[in-house]
């Protein structure tokens, strides 16, 4: 008896230990306000329902709160206007040597071209109208149509356009061949620059670029993963896993609290690592989740709430962080 008593007592004790560890009670971490990540800039929204990888997205548009298409400079620019603090942008290499800032695999959904975007040279992709294929009404009325004409971006004019700007770079393929392409361009940068970039997507390009170019910040699925998984079974302990640091995290809202030390305590040990943490909206099973697009998931983040958020709907999220913060 005496000693199931003291086994109790030792239980405990270690609870309570790991229960403080992981209380955000014990960080200085100061209030402040979520770092915002625009996905894709400025973009048209678009009925989700029953989404494949092969969907055009363009032909379920809803019916539009403003004019600005996305991956454009024009998105981007009124994007950092509207208070974003990091965009995310897509890229596809070129036959002639550059990348196409363009969320498609292929031009036939949102443009009158055919073919895979990596098939075409940046000249001819900018002759393309970006707004072609936009409707919101089944094909009866085309609102962007004849407005798109030269507005696909390549990445170094983005680049170039905004030189202090931080982004996140997503290599829509898994090919391990795009990895090396981005990684000429990304080496070629100053290392400040570097700095501000994260290059998400496939796990294989970027397990190409992490190798190559160890200081830039990645995000796949598969990286994503394991750092969440080790970090389950460590992080009570206050270690971060390798596989969490020097990275980007996309973190579902319905899983963070699950995270040993979420809030403070959780942001606090990836800052440290050099690790950026953006929550995404509700996790249902399948790839990654959407952004947190609805104002009202805005209250239900923690008080004080300083890590970042992920959002395709800048223009109705950002008045409801202003309204919390101010």
């Amino acid at each position: 008896m005496h000693k199931r008593n003291i086994f109790f007592l030792v239980a405990l004790v270690a609870a309570g230990a790991v229960y403080l560890n992981n209380s955000s009670l014990l960080s200085n971490r100061p209030d402040g306000k979520p770092v915002v990540l625009a996905h894709r800039g400025l973009a048209q929204e678009y009925d989700r329902t029953g989404l494949t990888g092969d969907t055009c997205t363009a032909e379920r548009m809803l019916a539009p709160r403003h004019d600005y298409l996305e991956n454009t400079v024009r998105s981007m620019e009124a994007a950092f206007a509207r208070g974003a603090d990091v965009l995310e942008l897509d890229v596809h290499p070129t036959t002639d040597g550059k990348f196409a800032v363009f969320h498609d695999w292929t031009v036939d959904c949102r443009t009158e071209g055919s073919g895979e975007t990596r098939d075409h040279s940046m000249a001819d992709l900018k002759k393309l109208d970006v707004g072609h294929g936009y409707t919101a009404d089944g094909g009866k009325t085309f609102p962007f149509r004849g407005q798109g004409v030269g507005l696909m971006p390549s990445l170094d004019e983005v680049m170039d356009r905004f030189p202090d700007r931080r982004f996140h770079i997503n290599v829509k393929s898994n090919d391990p061949r795009d990895g090396e392409l981005l990684v000429a361009f990304l080496a070629a940068l100053p290392a400040k620059r570097q700095a501000d970039l994260t290059v998400i997507g496939g796990d294989r390009p970027v397990l190409a670029i992490k190798q190559a170019l160890p200081g830039i910040r990645t995000l796949s699925k598969q990286s994503l993963m394991r750092c969440l998984l080790r970090y389950e079974g460590l992080g009570w302990s206050g270690y971060v896993p390798k596989d969490c640091r020097g990275a980007t995290l996309g973190v579902p809202i319905n899983v963070a609290p699950w995270l040993w030390g979420w809030p403070n305590r959780f942001l606090d040990r990836m800052e440290s690592v050099g690790t950026n943490v953006y929550l995404l909206g509700p996790y249902h099973g399948g790839g990654f989740s959407d952004g947190i697009d609805d104002p009202a998931m805005i209250e239900t983040l923690p008080a004080g709430y300083s890590g970042g958020i992920s959002t395709d709907a800048l223009d109705l999220v950002m008045p409801a962080i202003e309204r919390r913060t101010n």
